[in-house]
């Protein structure tokens, strides 16, 4: 009569004991998946150079993470250009380091304390084109994009009037991208997806 008893007694603690650990992975189980949901909700919060009403173009959520993109340029990818004759002040340099355009804005923010460049006459974009010629990337970013969501326009992101253009033929042409690229061969601008990865002008 005893031994019955003593084994459905174990029987039923063993039974229990399972349950409970099977409980136990289901309620670790359901928190990681808790924690994994809250972390794919809460993105990282992006750095916006622009104002509300731009055409959100290409530009999306940045997936651009290498290690480097924090760093200033190193002296051997930049090419420095002094004022000319017309703006003594104006100092340019180009940065060979390929990166997307809002990643190329912010290295001439923080690194140079200016912006991608504005260009405002035939002189100024003579000048860039030549210092580029060289890179084999075949545009630079420059520091033109389009503006507005319903009527568009260009604008320079250092706030400066969009007094002079060059566009190469054909252009802006509709669905070429929203930001401004400078062709190294012939100095002519062409409308590309910000997202593209190249060399870039700063002014500062």
């Amino acid at each position: 009569m005893k031994l019955p008893l003593i084994l459905s007694l174990l029987l039923l603690g063993t039974v229990s004991s399972l349950h409970l650990k099977n409980e136990a992975l289901e309620l670790e189980a359901s928190e990681g998946e808790k924690a994994l949901a809250q972390e794919v909700e809460t993105p990282e919060e992006e750095d916006n150079l622009t104002t509300g009403d731009e055409e959100e173009d290409d530009e999306g959520t940045e997936v651009e993470v290498a290690e480097d993109d924090n760093l200033c340029p190193k002296e051997e990818d930049v090419v420095h250009m002094l004022g000319s004759p017309g703006c003594k002040t104006c100092r340019f340099l180009i940065v060979r380091k390929p990166r997307t355009f809002r990643r190329a804005q912010k290295i001439c923010r923080r690194c140079y304390r200016g912006n991608l460049v504005s260009i405002h006459s035939s002189h100024t974009n003579s000048r860039i084109q030549c210092s580029v010629r060289g890179i084999n990337q075949g545009q630079i970013w420059i520091g033109g994009r389009i503006k507005g969501r319903h009527r568009k326009r260009f604008w320079w992101v250092d706030g400066s009037s969009w007094t002079f253009s060059y566009w190469a033929a054909g252009q802006p042409a509709r669905g070429g991208g929203c930001c401004v690229a400078l062709c190294t061969r012939g100095g002519h601008w062409r409308r590309a997806p910000c997202r593209r990865r190249l060399p870039f002008a700063c002014s500062y």
